[in-house]
Parts: structure tokens; sequence; C-alpha cells
């Protein structure tokens, strides 16, 4: 089993920056994706960005539009989601996810969840 906590949420002004971890633990992660979703009242939960352990090929979603940065620490055993020049659209509570295998950017394939990192956006 793998487990996942995420850390990092808060409250900031558009234009400004938050550094999400998602901390793993489990027999074997390493061949998993992990994935960073989110979602906010009145919307499903959509992908935001993934990273496969094993190979570090990282995937994002359209709306991303290069603020984002998914990264690995291997020492630490945790992945992290830079975002920058946050908008009030992106409110919504982040949760990690784990899959095995290769990413997918469908929910319901992933087997592990945290239990989210809330962020908050105000203009």
């Amino acid at each position: 089993q793998v487990q996942l906590v995420e850390s990092g949420g808060g409250s900031v002004q558009a234009g400004g920056s938050l550094r999400l971890s998602c901390a793993a633990s489990g027999r074997d992660f390493s061949s998993y994706s992990i994935g960073w979703f989110r979602q906010s009242p009145g919307k499903e939960r959509e992908f935001v960005a993934a990273i496969n352990w094993r190979y570090d090929n990282n995937y994002y979603a359209r709306f991303v539009k290069g603020r984002f940065t998914i990264s690995r620490d291997n020492a630490k055993n945790t992945v992290n989601l830079q975002m920058n020049s946050l908008q009030t659209e992106d409110t919504a509570i982040y949760y990690c996810a784990a899959v095995v295998g290769r990413y997918s950017g469908d929910p319901a394939s992933y087997s592990y969840w945290g239990q989210g990192t809330a962020v908050t956006v105000s203009s």
C-alpha cells in the first residue's frame, strides 16, 4: 500500500505562488506515477499534472500554460508542485494520487489518494 500526504496549501493573492508537496511512502512506489488533481465547489475533479517516478517524465493539463512545474525529490520521497502566477480560478482543494505504471488523467484510474490541501487565491 502507498500512503500519500499533501502539504503546502494556503491563501495567496492573484499573481502569487505556492509550492505543494506530496510525501509518499509504502512498500514500493517507484513503479507508480504520481498525479495532482484539484476540485472546487460545483466542479468535477480535474487533472493538473503528473510525474512518472521511475523515468521522471512530466505531464500537464492545458490550463497550466507553463505556470506550474511538477518535480520529484528522491531523498525525501516527495513530489512537488510549484505553482506560479496563481489566479482566482485556481482556487480548489488539491489532491495527490498514485497509479501503477503510466500516467493517467482519469482520476478513476488511481488507487491511492491523499486527503487534500486547500488553495485559495484572492483578487
